[in-house]
């Protein structure tokens, strides 16, 4: 049976993982707005649906990131969604505090027009003192 044909039991190795072991998760809040996009691997996916808090891979530190353990601002996964392909992942979370480092609710807070980039949103909360700990 191909994956988009019918529901079938979770089996993480049917997922289609690039070459370095990872797929792209695309973060949203319960009314849609996307938050951020990062990368999850094996381990981090099974994680995320052990504790039911959002857990990804840092392509930059090659570590686990467990979103929030430095800021405190976690994502509670209330939806855990798959493309018919396998190869990809959006997770619906409840985000407590920002998702973005930089202290803003998503990480998408400008915006392209007129060829100028632009700030639409205002931060959340103070980056510096939260990463500074």
């Amino acid at each position: 049976m191909k994956p988009y044909e019918g529901e079938m039991t979770l089996d993480l190795e049917q997922m289609k993982w690039d070459s370095a072991g990872l797929l792209p998760a695309v973060v949203q809040d319960g009314k849609g707005e996307v938050l951020m996009v990062a990368y999850m691997n094996r381990e981090a996916l099974q994680e995320t649906i052990d504790t039911g808090y959002g857990t990804y891979f840092s392509r930059s530190r090659q570590k686990l990131w467990r979103k929030g353990e430095s800021s405190g601002n976690r994502q509670r996964v209330m939806e855990l969604l798959v493309d018919c392909d396998l190869d990809c992942i959006v997770l619906k979370v409840e985000q407590i505090g920002g998702a973005c480092h930089t202290g803003y609710y998503s990480c998408f807070y400008r915006k392209i027009a007129d060829g100028q980039i632009t700030i639409v949103a205002e931060p959340v909360f103070d980056a510096a003192a939260a990463y500074s700990k």
